[in-house]
């Protein structure tokens, strides 16, 4: 028998993932209740949307084994062969402007970055800003957060919809990304991964942080970011051009980049590389 709550729309759902909702209410996560697991679906995100259009309340969220239309930023795919990732969005409803989005992609990853931590003692996962998880530079997870508006007033936003796609199980990966992405599997080779436990420890740690967070901005977890921060320190350039030594992310989810002498500019989206490799 599945725990209560959990739906299971098709059979091909595995073990590991289906006490996950019991084991968020055992720890008092409002995140993860109800708990959707699909074993194909288009986007979990796309689900979410739906989910808000319908009166889903916040905290639910939905799992898949295997996405035909996962996305990451700018509507990039993401790839996961079935069952080998961990791919999930959460509906939040939460009060605050879309220019606070930033810091809740920021949450987003710091939460999974410490899930990681746990899953794997030896590896050291890192934030790179503005929405992934890296490990020695390889990407591990991804963050997407999209707004669900409504139509009257015009843009007012409904829910949040924050959705995870962590590389777990994956060994090999495609040719155009195998030198730059990993998994908890490769991080951890002697170590098994728990999805379940991924999912209940993201969950717990973005719950944690959530409302403190939009109300009193990432200034509360500045130590941790600045800790995680993978570009802290580094030469970066952005797609426009320009370069500079970051030097941190502030409160509103901008990253600091000093370009020269004076203060340091604050880039507020956009994809930043290295540049220097």
């Amino acid at each position: 028998m599945k725990p209560a709550g959990v739906h299971a729309y098709f059979a091909r759902i595995a073990p590991d993932l289906e006490h996950a909702e019991a084991r968020l209410a055992e720890r008092g996560s409002s995140l993860g209740r109800p708990l959707h697991l699909r074993s194909v679906t288009g986007s979990t995100n796309d689900d979410a949307k739906a989910g808000a259009r319908q009166g889903a309340t916040h905290g639910t969220t939905w799992v898949a084994e295997q996405q035909t239309s996962g996305r990451g930023r700018r509507g990039r795919p993401w790839v996961s062969p079935p069952g080998e990732g961990l791919l999930f969005s959460t509906l939040l409803h939460v009060a605050c402007p879309t220019s606070h989005l930033p810091r809740i992609a920021l949450l987003a990853g710091l939460a999974v970055r410490d899930a990681v931590a746990c899953a794997a003692p030896g590896a050291r996962p890192r934030i790179k800003w503005p929405n992934d998880v890296v490990v020695d530079g390889r990407k591990l997870a991804g963050v997407l957060v999209e707004a669900s508006t409504t139509a009257q007033p015009a843009g007012a936003l409904q829910a949040v919809i924050v959705g995870i796609g962590i590389n777990v199980h994956t060994r090999d990966f495609p040719e155009d990304i195998a030198g730059r992405a990993t998994s908890v599997a490769l991080i951890a080779p002697d170590r098994p991964a728990d999805r379940a436990s991924l999912l209940v420890d993201t969950l717990e740690r973005l719950d944690a942080d959530l409302a403190p967070v939009l109300a009193r901005g990432l200034g509360l977890v500045r130590a941790r970011l600045q800790a995680a921060d993978d570009l802290l320190g580094r030469e970066v350039k952005s797609e426009a051009g320009a370069e500079g030594t970051a030097c941190g992310i502030d409160d509103d989810g901008c990253l600091l980049v000093r370009t020269g002498k004076g203060t340091p500019a604050r880039w507020s989206s956009g994809e930043v590389m290295l540049a220097k490799v």
